[in-house]
């Protein structure tokens, strides 16, 4: 499931919560800061396995990431610097996060592995604009056909961390040593997924 492309549908969630966070005058900026410091942190107490700490503090830099946007169209503070800071954010949120949990959870390798394809996962997107081109842009928010392709992305793997690391606070089976390893995997598969799709689409030579 690509929760991305439902993006429209879970706007009617949290769009209530960005709409009064907007009334409050905060800066956008502001709250992508929020959601990286909140990110990092999340990323030292899943090293440090305080695990329901690194939950909280994920699924708060999670809320946040989703905030900014509503706020920055909201206020009409919509910036190209603050789509851009809102992409730094969010790889380096999922960076320390990921890697730190590859490297308590896993071995150097799937840290590095994890990360690497993760990266790969999103980079795609801005090579994609810059090389192809996209439909349209709507307040600063990019929509392509790229969005619905591909089955596991940034929201589906926080989702798994959040739910494994529960496993793993809890004693139970498949903790983070398993959720680490599928996420690895289903990120790959979803990648290759999105490469199969460009070279089907769009592998003919530069007229």
């Amino acid at each position: 499931m690509n929760l991305t492309s439902k993006r429209d549908e879970l706007k009617k969630v949290y769009t209530p919560i960005g709409s009064a966070v907007a009334r409050m005058g905060v800066p956008p900026n502001f709250i992508t800061l929020l959601s990286l410091f909140l990110g990092t942190a999340s990323a030292y107490f899943f090293y440090q396995g305080k695990l329901l700490t690194a939950v909280l503090f994920l699924f708060m830099s999670g809320l946040f990431d989703l905030l900014d946007g509503v706020v920055a169209r909201t206020n009409e503070k919509a910036s190209k610097f603050g789509a851009v800071f809102d992409w730094i954010a969010d790889k380096w949120v999922d960076g320390f996060v990921l890697g730190a949990i590859g490297f308590a959870y896993g071995s150097p390798l799937t840290a590095i592995t994890v990360v690497v394809v993760s990266m790969l996962h999103s980079f795609i997107k801005p090579v994609v604009y810059a090389e192809i081109g996209f439909s349209e842009r709507i307040k600063g928010k990019i929509k392509d056909p790229l969005e619905g392709v591909g089955f596991f992305g940034r929201p589906e793997t926080h989702l798994s961390i959040m739910f494994f690391a529960l496993l793993e606070r809890f004693n139970l089976p498949l903790g983070l040593e398993f959720g680490i390893r599928l996420i690895t995997i289903l990120t790959l598969a979803s990648l290759l997924l999105r490469v199969l799709y460009l070279y089907k689409h769009y592998s003919k030579e530069f007229e």
